[in-house]
């Protein structure tokens, strides 16, 4: 069966079996859950300082 990986720029995998949703950032829930992912420790930021584009939330509760 294999892991599907899936390349979300700048060198940067994700595992498609862990994927919740792709929303887009612009929204102000999703700017909310972004605050508080990073508070908790639970933000990934794989920008490189560039607009975020799209929001990615994981199964672990990542973003």
């Amino acid at each position: 069966m294999g892991i599907k990986l899936i390349n979300i720029g700048f060198g940067n995998i994700v595992s498609a079996n862990r994927i919740i949703a792709i929303v887009s950032p612009e929204s102000a829930p999703i700017k909310r859950n972004i605050q508080e992912a990073r508070d908790r420790g639970m933000l990934i930021d794989a920008t490189y300082g560039r607009r975020t584009r799209a929001v990615i939330i994981t199964d672990s509760d990542h973003i």
